[in-house]
């Protein structure tokens, strides 16, 4: 290894020992990580049958909650959908609830076609939005190619475009665009995504923000909105 040539000169770091003074309080934590208890809400099994259709079409025999149920065991044990089903014909079997598990071709048909998951309850209060981006690598046939014959591919990128809560860092809105899209356009999508009635108190970003576009775009929205965007290196008042 290169670094054994150094060895004598490099600067260590001793590594930080935690010491458990806490020993009943440590045990029991450590037993509830392996605890497993499940129960099925009276409400669960009233929603378990699909409602009734009033239109033309058949009739579906078990209702989103009775499918999103299903997929949440399967994410929650890391399961295939057969051995999900498995697992909650068992948890039923034992509590003696007397419902009907969906079959994995029928879970595997419906979640396609379930409704988006909707972001969380943004905060009713000013907003503090800071906007930020990152770039992710997009990793496709190119690497395998060039693991295989040892030439050196294009590298493709993504841009993911970030609003988050300064007062809650929750994550209000996001944008994935090509690399080669500025940044200054963005400002207007993310803005976009939070609903007009929440109040946004200010804006803050760094300098690849900066540009006419953004200013105007916070303009339009609300006119109070404090702006605090540093200037490029070479940036002319407009």
């Amino acid at each position: 290894m290169p670094n054994k040539h150094n060895e004598d000169r490099r600067h260590h770091i001793a590594k930080k020992s935690m010491k458990v003074t806490n020993w009943a309080e440590y045990n029991a934590g450590l037993r509830r990580r392996g605890s497993l208890t499940l129960w099925v809400t009276e409400e669960t099994i009233a929603a378990w049958q699909a409602p009734a259709r009033l239109t033309r079409g058949g009739q579906s025999h078990y209702s989103d909650t009775a499918i999103e149920t299903n997929l949440l065991i399967r994410a929650a044990f890391r399961m295939p959908l057969r051995q999900a089903q498995g697992l909650m014909m068992s948890v039923f079997e034992l509590l003696e609830v007397g419902l009907a598990v969906p079959d994995f071709s029928t879970v595997s048909r419906r979640s396609a076609k379930l409704p988006s998951i909707s972001l969380g309850r943004l905060p009713t209060g000013p907003l503090h939005v800071v906007i930020d981006s990152t770039r992710l690598k997009v990793f496709g046939a190119g690497q395998w190619l060039a693991e295989k014959h040892g030439q050196r591919s294009r590298r493709c990128w993504r841009k993911l475009h970030l609003a988050l809560d300064a007062n809650t860092n929750q994550i209000v809105a996001c944008v994935l665009t090509p690399q080669d899209m500025d940044d200054p356009s963005q400002v207007g999508p993310l803005l976009d995504q939070i609903p007009a009635h929440i109040e946004i108190d200010q804006v803050t970003a760094d300098g690849a923000y900066d540009g006419e576009a953004p200013y105007k775009t916070i303009l339009d929205r609300q006119g109070d909105i404090a702006v605090v965007i540093p200037p490029r290196a070479g940036a002319l008042p407009s």
